[in-house]
């Protein structure tokens, strides 16, 4: 008869196969690479594990560091931020509690304004000045086009005033000769 394993023994006996495989004296090597050129060739008794990342991620904080809620990953600024209102009452704390403790709300609704639109991006100078040109350069050729023509008419016009007065008579041409007087 035929004995079966149970679901256990299969699972202790599949993840033995991998550390089986190793010898006790085998070397582990894990890199972090950003091209396949730069994984190192395994030597004998070694066991090289290449991780291949993106190239623009090369000089970036590594993600586990850069979303950790870890306290020691909050900057020193943010900090400030968070306990800057601590115990803060009385004038100018924009809290119910404390005699004067209105007159701060004004400034923290500045200074949260100030915030808000130092992180606006809808804003941007250099769009609008971009428009602003693009609306001028889509009537430019146009506006030539007309100035060219008015001032193509006007020549016109003096070459056609000039020629007239070359057809005409000069003042004196078309008379007879006052006579010679006597002598």
């Amino acid at each position: 008869m035929k004995r079966l394993l149970s679901p256990v023994a299969l699972a202790v006996l599949a993840a033995a196969s991998p550390a089986a495989a190793q010898s006790a004296d085998e070397k582990i090597n894990m890199v972090i690479a950003y091209s396949a050129d730069e994984c190192p060739k395994a030597q004998p008794g070694e066991v090289v594990v290449c991780e291949i990342l993106v190239e623009e991620d090369r000089y970036r904080i590594p993600s586990n560091l850069r979303y950790s809620d870890d306290p020691a990953n909050v900057a020193r600024a943010r900090q400030v931020d968070e306990i800057k209102y601590v115990g803060d009452f009385g004038a100018f704390s924009c809290s119910p509690a404390g005699a004067g403790g209105f007159t701060g709300c004004n400034q923290k609704f500045i200074e949260a304004a100030y915030k808000d639109k130092a992180e606006e991006d809808a804003v941007r100078f250099g769009l609008l000045i971009e428009q602003a040109r693009q609306e001028r350069l889509s009537t430019i050729d146009a506006d030539a086009a007309a100035e060219q023509e008015r001032v193509e008419m006007i020549e016109r016009e003096y070459m056609q005033r000039l020629e007239k007065e070359r057809q005409g008579e000069l003042p004196g041409e078309g008379q007879t000769p006052p006579p010679a007087p006597p002598k």
